[in-house]
């Protein structure tokens, strides 16, 4: 007798750091992107949009090696055998593209974009390998008056996007002042190209990880709570003290003290002074309305190694706690700075460019911890579907609904009343619509609060109180229906 061969069933499972997203959520990305876009709007910025591949050599940063470049990017193979990258930022996409048509544009050229992109990095709680950006750069405009203007525009969305002035600050450094420590440290040459790359990702892990974890990515190395071990950089303990105190010069609240720890440190080396100069200058030149969001400090360096001149980076200040009570740490939601050096790549002659990038994802997860009811989703008003010869009836009644701005359905799963309420509560419904035969003939229509009915349940112990109040449950006239139901809406904004 013939074994029966065995179906194959792929196993339903999403790949690591990777996730599916729905309802609310996108909801309330799709509705900060729109706040985001009118600022980068209003301020003259249009908007690009570029292909999720590009070239990897275009994308500058990582190269094919022997076999597939993996360091970083998700990368395949075309089928005239070359590599191509998926975009790991919105940055250097743009570089191509400007450099792909830069007799044709204005200069500067300002444009924002919002689109995905991917790291082919390790996935932790928060960090996903997929994740969405909004960007605004400006192209063809020189320090420092347009990163001046990049500074009070990442205040300005931050502040649109929901998060107060009082709840976050825009973290100024410089590279320069950067390269200023590595002139000190002797790490200036060609030859120190790959060692000062891994100083600066060490030095950028100083909000994270503070001076311990720093002092051992810059030594011997150190191994994270998974048991990972990354490699130290090795530096010699007098280097290690002069980056730790580097990072530690700035004063909170006291932008020109931080500056003048700075010179005091830096001010022998030329690219330190230079660096210094055009961050005073950028705090001059921020409007009053935010000068008290933006502050110079001396750990912000950024890890991406495009940039050339100042670097900037929002920071959330405001405590929050997760689900079961424990204090979160919210840190960074977007970052950017200059990098003149990009579209050189293509063109061969240097020009100015600088820009910020906003984490969205992270944006909108910080703020879900700070208010976790604004997280909760919001389904539409359901009108139930006792009878199915009247289902035209319903359908003009969400049709009502819809026209007068809100979301509303009609059940379409069957005619149990029970199913139909507990459909209605899956789905967050804020009010379900009932019209059964005896409100028809009365000309009448039932609107149950369901959001009202639930905080009432949990503090009513006795049912047949429950069953004769029914607070929550009330008829109205079925011309009445929009009013009513915008009504109940409204108690509940």
């Amino acid at each position: 007798m013939a074994k029966k061969q065995k179906t194959f069933r792929p196993k339903a499972r999403v790949p690591r750091g990777f996730r599916d997203r729905l309802g609310e959520e996108l909801i309330a990305e799709r509705e900060m992107l729109a706040r985001i876009s009118v600022i980068y709007e209003a301020h003259g910025f249009d908007p690009l949009e570029t292909p999720t591949l590009e070239y990897t050599d275009a994308l500058g940063k990582f190269l094919p090696d022997v076999d597939r470049p993996n360091e970083g990017v998700f990368s395949l193979q075309d089928d005239d055998d070359q590599w191509m990258s998926m975009r790991y930022d919105l940055t250097a996409p743009l570089a191509r593209f400007v450099a792909e048509n830069y007799d044709g544009l204005p200069k500067p050229f300002r444009r924002y974009q919002v689109g995905s992109v991917w790291r082919n990095e390790k996935p932790g709680p928060g960090r996903f390998r997929q994740f969405t950006q909004c960007d605004a750069d400006s192209v063809g405009a020189p320090a420092p008056h347009a990163d001046a203007e990049m500074c009070a525009l990442f205040a300005e969305v931050i502040e649109a996007a929901g998060v107060p002035k009082t709840d976050f600050i825009i973290r100024v450094n410089n590279r320069k002042i950067v390269d200023g420590l590595f002139e000190k440290l002797g790490l200036a040459s060609l030859e120190g190209g790959q060692t000062r790359l891994n100083v600066m990702r060490s030095m950028d892990k100083f909000d994270r990880f503070g001076e311990e974890g720093v002092r051992l990515l810059l030594g011997p190395g150190r191994k994270d709570d998974s048991g990972d071990f990354t490699e130290g950089v090795k530096l010699s303990d007098p280097n290690i003290d002069a980056v730790i105190s580097f990072l530690t010069s700035t004063v909170e609240g006291a932008g020109q003290q931080t500056l003048d720890n700075l010179m005091s440190i830096l001010s022998e080396t030329d690219s330190g002074k230079s660096g210094i100069d055009e961050l005073i200058e950028i705090s001059r030149q921020i409007p009053d309305a935010y000068k008290g969001s933006i502050a110079v400090d001396c750990s912000i360096i950024r890890g991406l190694e495009y940039y050339t001149g100042p670097v900037f980076e929002a920071d959330l200040t405001f405590e929050a706690t997760d689900e079961k009570g424990r204090p979160v740490r919210l840190g960074s939601v977007g970052g950017g700075g200059r990098y003149d050096g990009l579209v050189k790549r293509f063109k061969g002659v240097e020009v100015p460019a600088v820009g910020i990038s906003v984490g969205v994802s992270r944006l909108l997860a910080a703020l879900a911890l700070k208010n976790p009811e604004s997280a909760k989703p919001k389904g539409p008003v359901v009108v139930l579907a006792l009878e199915a010869d009247q289902m035209p009836a319903y359908q003009e009644m969400a049709a009502e609904l819809r026209a007068a701005g809100l979301r509303a359905e009609v059940y379409l799963g069957g005619s149990n009343f029970g199913k139909q309420l507990k459909y209605a509560d899956k789905r967050a419904a804020p009010i379900a619509v009932i019209q059964g035969e005896d409100e028809r003939t009365k000309g009448e229509v039932t609107i149950k609060d369901l959001i009202l009915g639930a905080e009432l349940s949990k503090k009513i112990e006795d049912n047949a109180e429950w069953r004769e109040e029914q607070p929550a449950q009330f008829a109205i006239k079925r011309s009445e229906l929009v009013e009513a139901v915008k009504k109940t809406l409204a108690r509940h904004a």
